[in-house]
């Protein structure tokens, strides 16, 4: 029968996709972090073992389309909430984003084969920690940027513990990623020279950190009720079901003292209703206010009741004059705040859209052939400028981060104007099972990387209290409706990321490329190629 390596190095393309889609499952929901670490040191000592840096680029291409399809396999349900084009789509588009995805980790893997040619498996891990922090970086900005998922995902700890998110303030996420690369691969360097006395103490203080208590954090003295109010996907954008979600959502915002001050916070998606002035009539027909925007404002300050300030997500359109007609020409996916006088706030509008989600690109080439954004509406959403920051008085400074743009390292902030917290509202409703628990572990760590609470509202789950340090205070699951009525978790001082931001990755990466060149000058006992 032949042994683990025999058959990696007689079958390396079976095994790096073997690999890649077992790495995934360290990821949340299963959280089978040692499962993961494991996967990433076979596949380093795969690729180590490669003849010349072609094939190591090719089996690092396959690790990558492998992991990717399987820790992006949420996308293939949001393709059941449409109807424009065939459900089955979705299960071809998995791999053929992923196809793209799986060329980072390739140049990873070319790269580092590259640097540490012919040298120690240690070595060679250092290498690759080094380049592996280049691709998740490029991964998080080239064409708009796709960062779902850092390696370093999979050793945050339980909710209520930080895990290796304590290392986020000093490294970031992608650096942290290269680092448990590195130290995943430098197991394999250990294990393959029966060094195991390191190996298990290297294992039991991963353990250690990932599951230490994480103390007492901060409180402050702003109230929050953070609602959840478990609007089904399938009915979001239904008119006839737009006044039962109102009357929902309101339902779970009834202030519990009347009269004190206190942060109100509803998902994206948590109003139906269009709530500024000047649009064209035909545009508030289906509205639950009786096509009044001004009664519609009214009626949510009542709802949240005096002394409360409401922030919400909602859609905002830019009408313009086309063909002497005006129209809408393009929407905000927007979050405002709303007094209790019905008064609006400043708009945030999402800088970070998703492709094909709330823009088809390349409209003119690919409308023609059928294809069609996910969600519903014809005109496609506008960017906004990036991270702002709200001064709302004795509510605080909020900084806001709609949906999906939670997961981009390093662009969460306004670093010239920090905010106390930063608001999160999300739709999860169309992520299927394994995307609300991955969004979740990702607003986690720019929680700690930033040193800031994230507050997550979302329409169907996960919702959260996170505090600066990325514990879980406060939660609601999936699939349920509720609130919570906390208080505000206290910011941490700025930490070295949020100084920094991307220069301190790139010091990491210099770091790690260095260490690999002292490595190779001094390969000790450690295995060759042909071992």
């Amino acid at each position: 029968m032949e042994t683990i390596p025999g058959l990696a190095r007689s079958h390396p393309k079976i095994s790096a996709l073997l690999l890649g889609a077992i790495s995934a499952f360290g990821f949340q929901p299963f959280h089978l972090w040692p499962l993961g670490l494991a996967a990433m040191a076979a596949f380093g000592w795969l690729a180590w073992q490669q003849a010349g840096w072609k094939r190591a680029l090719l089996v690092g291409w396959l690790f990558g389309v492998a992991h990717f399809t399987a820790t992006n396999n949420w996308i293939a349900t949001a393709f059941t909430y449409q109807a424009e084009m065939p459900a089955a789509l979705g299960w071809a588009a998995v791999p053929l984003l992923s196809l793209y995805l799986a060329i980072w980790p390739g140049l990873a893997t070319a790269a580092a084969w590259l640097i540490a040619r012919g040298k120690g498996l240690f070595a060679f891990a250092l290498a690759f920690g080094a380049c592996w922090i280049a691709a998740e970086w490029l991964r998080s900005w080239v064409f708009t940027g796709y960062s779902w998922g850092p390696f370093s995902m999979m050793l945050l700890g339980p909710w209520d513990r930080p895990g290796l998110a304590r290392l986020l303030p000093f490294a970031g996420s992608y650096a942290l990623s290269g680092a448990v690369v590195a130290a995943a691969v430098g197991g394999a360097a250990l294990a393959a020279a029966r060094r195991w006395a390191a190996l298990g103490a290297s294992v039991l203080a991963v353990t250690a950190l990932i599951y230490w208590p994480a103390g007492r954090g901060g409180t402050g003295d702003l109230a929050l009720t953070l609602v959840q109010p478990n609007l089904k996907q399938e009915d979001i954008d239904d008119a006839s079901k737009f006044e039962d979600q109102f009357q929902t959502i309101a339902g779970l915002s009834k202030p519990l003292k009347p009269g004190a001050r206190r942060l109100v916070l509803w998902p994206e998606s948590g109003v139906p209703d269009y709530l500024r002035d000047g649009y064209p009539q035909r545009y508030y027909i289906q509205m639950t206010a009786g096509g009044d925007p001004a009664f519609a404002r009214a009626r949510i300050g009542d709802v949240i009741g005096p002394a409360s300030l409401l922030l919400t997500g909602l859609v905002d359109l830019e009408i313009g004059t086309v063909d002497g007609r005006r129209k809408a020409i393009g929407a905000y996916n927007a979050v405002t705040s709303i007094d209790p006088d019905g008064k609006l706030g400043e708009r945030y509008a999402k800088a970070h859209l998703v492709p094909y989600g709330e823009y088809l690109p390349f409209r003119a080439l690919l409308e023609p052939l059928g294809l069609s954004r996910l969600v519903a509406g014809t005109i496609d959403f506008i960017p906004g400028p990036g991270p702002r920051t709200q001064d709302l008085g004795q509510y605080g400074m909020a900084g806001m981060q709609i949906c999906y743009e939670i997961v981009f390292s390093g662009e969460v902030v306004d670093r010239g104007n920090r905010p106390d917290y930063i608001f999160n509202p999300s739709n999860d409703g169309w992520f299927g099972t394994w995307g609300p628990p991955q969004h979740l572990a990702q607003a986690r760590m720019r929680a700690a990387e930033e040193g800031l609470p994230v507050l997550r509202s979302t329409t169907t789950g996960i919702s959260a209290v996170i505090d600066a340090r990325g514990v879980v205070r406060e939660h609601i699951g999936r699939k349920v409706a509720g609130r919570i009525d906390t208080l505000v978790p206290t910011p941490k001082a700025p930490t070295w990321f949020a100084r920094m931001g991307h220069w301190l990755t790139l010091i990491w990466g210099i770091v790690f490329l260095a260490l690999s060149l002292v490595a190779m000058r001094f390969a000790g006992g450690y295995p060759t190629r042909n071992t």
